[in-house]
């Protein structure tokens, strides 16, 4: 893939709201394959796509790019020779730099960076009133990817907060999805006499009625429809940590999920375990490889490498 289609591929990721990393390598001391510029996506399967150096170069991409996902934190890779006295603390997170040992390369030292690509946090909000839409435009200048939303609308299995402000219309019919469905905040805009009315009668268990927040908000004195948006989503930020906390029943299977990682036995290289990671059977027990060179030396002669 040219760099151009990397860049194509990354936009419709972030419209498909599917978490990747884009690798670009930044800087190279020869021999290397790679040349500045080159890039590549980490997608959360482990897929790589786009070019950023031979197997193993893409092989450690691959593995810090999950990891990647895993904390949203982006970073510069260092890859070097084995033995470089660069490599002292290898594989080692630092202040945004990471450095490994790759045994694999011909002598040449690449840099690339990873970027981090991570969707906002969905926000549904229901409703037409001045509330409603001052819910839109304070969710969205604070970063979230916040819609309109009509009851009865199947609700994404990536979906962080609904926020109900329909003043009575159907509320009932929301929360009761919402809740059934794991949402981790979901908040209805309403007197806390008549909050206290629609949530008693909601047809929930107590976990679920747990997630509804009635009357939605902090309580800083709020009256215009701006002012109630913001302690809404106060609110929301205050329980972020507990909401982080909560898995989420049918999370999404786009989320970014810890790979299993093994040990080369050939090079000693750390490889993520995805679908398409080189492997053999060995006496019962499967082995992996950071590519096709490792594999055959190990096929070769299985009992060199027994001490790994």
């Amino acid at each position: 893939m040219s760099n151009a289609e990397i860049l194509t591929r990354a936009d419709g990721l972030r419209h498909g709201r599917t978490p990747f990393v884009l690798a670009t390598v930044v800087h190279v001391e020869r021999p290397t394959s790679a040349k500045p510029g080159d890039s590549a996506l980490v997608l959360p399967d482990g897929t790589v796509e786009g070019f950023v150096g031979g197997s193993c170069a893409e092989t450690t991409v691959q593995l810090q790019g999950l990891r990647v996902l895993r904390t949203g934190e982006s970073l510069l890779l260092r890859i070097t020779p084995a033995g470089d006295e660069r490599t002292a603390g290898a594989d080692e997170p630092g202040e945004g730099l990471v450095t490994v040992a790759n045994p694999c390369l011909s002598g040449g030292t690449l840099d690339i960076f990873l970027e981090a690509n991570l969707p906002p946090a969905l926000a549904y909000v229901y409703g037409h009133a001045p509330i409603a839409r001052a819910l839109l435009d304070v969710g969205r200048a604070l970063g979230l990817d916040a819609r309109p939303a009509s009851p009865g609308e199947p609700l994404p299995p990536d979906l962080h907060v609904a926020v109900i402000a329909t003043h009575g219309r159907d509320e009932e019919t929301v929360l009761t999805e919402a809740a059934r469905a794991g949402v981790p905040y979901i908040g209805l805009v309403a007197s806390p006499k008549r909050g206290a009315a629609v949530l008693a009668a909601l047809d929930l268990g107590e976990e679920e009625r747990t997630r509804v927040h009635t009357p939605a908000g902090l309580d800083i004195g709020a009256r215009t429809p701006a002012e109630i948006a913001l302690s809404v989503y106060a609110e929301i930020i205050a329980l972020r940590p507990q909401a982080a906390r909560t898995e989420r029943p049918g999370a999404d299977a786009a989320a970014p999920r810890a790979a299993p990682e093994q040990v080369d036995p050939v090079c000693g290289m750390t490889v993520a375990v995805t679908a398409d990671t080189l492997s053999l059977d060995r006496a019962g027990d499967r082995v992996y490889f950071c590519g096709p060179g490792c594999r055959h030396a190990f096929a070769d002669d299985p009992s060199r490498y027994a001490h790994a």
